[in-house]
């Protein structure tokens, strides 16, 4: 596992947090900061993801 993929995947649960947070207090900004988030994280872990096949790849070749 590599940095982006945790960085990523943290994203996501401090995002879902956030969006959850902010259904609860009716708060639609801090909700929709959530849901940013959470694609942020997706889109970083997907590249950590990406990076991590590419690595082994090499290391198979």
């Amino acid at each position: 596992m590599n940095r982006d993929q945790i960085k990523g995947r943290t994203e996501q649960a401090a995002g879902k947090v956030k969006e959850v947070a902010g259904r609860a207090t009716k708060d639609r900004d801090l909700e929709a900061r959530g849901q940013a988030d959470q694609a942020t994280g997706k889109v970083r872990a997907g590249y950590g993801d990406a990076k991590e096949k590419v690595k082994d790849a090499i290391d198979k070749a």
